[in-house]
C-alpha cells in the first residue's frame, strides 16, 4: 500500500486561515469634504481595496466624494447604520475631533470602535494626519491598535429635546444671540449646588476637558479618571471656578433669564429651550470606543498639540 503525505508550508496556511477568519470590514464617515481633502479620502479607499479591506461609506458623505472621484473608484453607500453595524469591524472617521463627535451619535450604543483620520488642525480625538492613513489601515488589517473606553454624558429632559440625548465632549447651557446672562441653578444629587450668573454653563466629560471647557478656563482631566467638571462661560462672579466631580452623580438644573430662549447644546447639537425646561445629566451606561494606535496616547496628545515640554525661547 503506498502513502502519499503532502507537505504544505504552515505559513501559508496561516496566512490564508488569518485572511479568511479575520476579514475586516470597515465603514467610512465624514461631514464633508473638498478638492483638497478628497484625494486624500480616495487614497484612504485605494489602500483599503488594495488590503482586501471591505468598506462602505456613508451616503451623504459619498454624494459629496462623488464629484471627485477618479474612474474606477467604487463608492458602495449605506443610509442607515444600523443596517451594516454587525459587519462592521471599525468605523473611520474622516475630519476633525468634531466629525468624531457625530460618528459616535452615528454609533450609539453599538459601540463600534471608531478611527479618526484628521483633515483638519487641531485635533485630541483624530489624532492620525494625513500622512499616516498607509499605518492606519495596516494597523486595521492587523488588529495592531488600542481602544480607549471614552465615558459619555447623558441629558434627562422633563420634555421631548435631543433625538439622540447623549455626547462624548459635553453638555452647555447658554445664553442666546445677544441676550443677557442667565441666571443657572444647579444641583448635585438634588443638593443646591450654586447659582450661576454667567453667559453659560458646561458640564464636560473628561474628553471634553480638552474642548471648550478648557478654552473657558476648565482643568485637563485624564480621560479615564471618572469625573466631570462644571465649568462656568463668562460668569459674573469672579470667585466662582470650574469644579471638578465624581461621574457618579446626578447634575440638575433650571435656568432663568430675562429673556425665555436660552441654548441647550449636545457636542455639536443645538436645540432651543424656556425655563420649563427641567434638565438633568448623568453618565451614559454605555460608552465610546476610540481606536488610537500602539505609538499614541493622551499624553503624547497633550504634548504635541499644547507644545508642552517645548521652550518657546528657542
Amino acid at each position: 500500500m503506498t502513502c502519499y503525505y503532502a507537505f504544505v508550508d504552515i505559513r501559508v496556511i496561516s496566512y490564508y486561515f488569518y485572511k479568511y477568519y479575520f476579514r475586516c470590514m470597515v465603514v467610512i464617515y465624514g461631514k464633508n469634504t473638498n478638492e483638497k481633502t478628497a484625494p486624500h479620502s480616495f487614497e484612504l479607499l485605494l489602500c483599503l481595496t488594495k488590503r482586501g479591506i471591505t468598506y462602505m461609506v456613508e451616503e451623504r458623505f459619498a454624494q459629496m466624494l462623488q464629484p471627485f472621484a477618479p474612474s474606477g473608484i467604487s463608492l458602495p453607500t449605506f443610509q442607515r447604520y444600523a443596517d451594516v453595524v454587525h459587519d462592521t469591524d471599525v468605523v473611520l472617521s474622516l475630519g476633525g475631533d468634531g466629525t468624531i463627535l457625530d460618528a459616535v451619535v452615528m454609533v450609539k450604543h453599538y459601540q463600534t470602535p471608531i478611527l479618526g483620520i484628521n483633515f483638519g488642525r487641531l485635533g485630541f480625538l483624530a489624532s492620525l494626519g494625513k500622512e499616516q492613513i498607509e499605518a492606519a489601515v495596516d494597523a486595521i488589517e492587523r488588529r495592531s491598535y488600542l481602544i480607549d473606553k471614552r465615558s459619555l454624558i447623558e441629558l434627562q429632559t422633563n420634555k421631548p429635546l435631543f433625538e439622540d440625548n447623549f455626547a462624548l465632549n459635553d453638555m452647555t447651557i447658554q445664553r442666546q444671540n445677544q441676550s443677557s446672562m442667565i441666571t443657572v441653578n444647579a444641583y448635585l444629587n438634588g443638593e443646591m449646588l450654586n447659582t450661576y450668573w454667567a453667559d453659560g454653563l458646561i458640564v464636560a466629560t473628561p474628553t471634553g476637558s480638552t474642548g471648550y471647557s478648557l478654552s473657558c478656563g476648565g482643568p485637563i482631566i485624564y480621560p479615564t479618571s471618572g469625573n466631570f467638571v462644571i465649568t462656568p462661560v463668562a460668569p459674573h462672579n469672579l470667585n466662582v471656578r470650574p469644579m471638578v466631580v465624581s461621574d457618579e452623580v446626578v447634575l440638575s438644573f433650571e435656568v432663568t433669564g430675562r429673556g425665555n430662549s436660552f441654548l441647550c447644546t449636545l457636542d455639536t447639537r443645538a436645540k432651543a429651550i424656556d425655563s420649563t425646561y427641567q434638565l438633568a445629566v448623568r453618565k451614559a451606561s454605555f460608552h465610546a470606543n476610540i481606536i488610537r494606535l500602539t505609538d499614541q496616547s493622551f499624553l503624547t496628545a497633550l504634548k504635541s498639540k499644547l507644545n508642552w515640554g517645548s521652550d518657546q525661547r528657542n
